[in-house]
């Protein structure tokens, strides 16, 4: 009688044991890859209920979702000889669950490890006005190189995104003196093109009065005009040429 319950008991806990490691249940995001006594056994399964042989069968969970990796600072050389510390993020995610079991042990710590020596090989070639100005670019040529690299693992990288790009103090007061330097330039020559054009424009108005005597009484006679209505107690002003010429030739 004391047996009994023992063997029901030990019953019991068999059959939870079997249930534990025969079903498994994957999200929609999720993929199993099963290697019976240490082959792959056909192609990932999922998702949803999959039954397994307990002891003989092993299933590795791998997710489909994109994986945002963020690259810790790294300090780069650029080919103009400045050191700076530059950091990236990464967008992957696996597309082959059984190429990122089989073909690589850790496929996360792997991608991390590259996108770090990439960030530094491709950003050492650039030079840090290129780097400034030019960061899609970078970003695309970053996007390449590791999407090439992970694809023999089943890894997609669908974008690479440099974040922040640290200069050292005196390279950044350079910098800045540099951007003020450019807008005085710029200052200078809207300024001396606007010069330019107004004694273009004078030139031009004065050649014309120059040929029509009429024209120019009318510009002065408007001359008056706009005097007067400043509201001045004393107004002082020439006399028209042609007016002191007739007077002249009547005496």
């Amino acid at each position: 009688m004391v047996g009994i319950p023992i063997y029901g008991i030990f019953l019991i806990v068999l059959i939870v044991f079997f249930l534990y490691n025969a079903i498994k249940i994957l999200n929609e995001y999720e993929r199993g890859v099963i290697f019976r006594l240490g082959r792959v056994l056909g192609k990932p399964k999922g998702p949803g209920l999959i039954i397994l042989i307990p002891i003989i069968d092993k299933m590795v969970r791998i997710s489909l979702r994109t994986v945002v990796l963020d690259v810790p600072p790294q300090d780069v050389i650029t080919r103009d000889n400045v050191t700076i510390k530059v950091n990236a993020v990464v967008y992957f995610r696996v597309v082959d669950p059984m190429k990122s079991v089989i073909d690589v042990e850790n496929y996360l710590y792997a991608t991390s490890q590259l996108s770090q020596t990439t960030l530094r090989s491709v950003l050492g070639q650039a030079e840090l006005d290129e780097l400034l100005s030019k960061r899609e670019k970078l970003n695309e040529r970053l996007q390449e190189i590791l999407d090439t690299h992970t694809e023999p693992w089943g890894i997609k990288v669908s974008n690479v995104e440099v974040k922040n790009v640290d200069l050292p103090q005196e390279m950044q007061r350079a910098i800045a003196r540099q951007a003020e330097a450019e807008r005085e330039r710029r200052a200078k020559v809207i300024s001396a093109e606007g010069e330019f054009q107004a004694s273009t424009r004078l030139g031009e108005a004065a050649d014309i009065l120059s040929r029509n005597p009429m024209a120019l009484q009318l510009r002065y006679l408007q001359t008056l005009i706009e005097i007067s209505a400043e509201k001045n107690s004393t107004i002082i002003f020439p006399l028209p040429i042609e007016l002191m010429k007739a007077i002249t030739d009547r005496k």
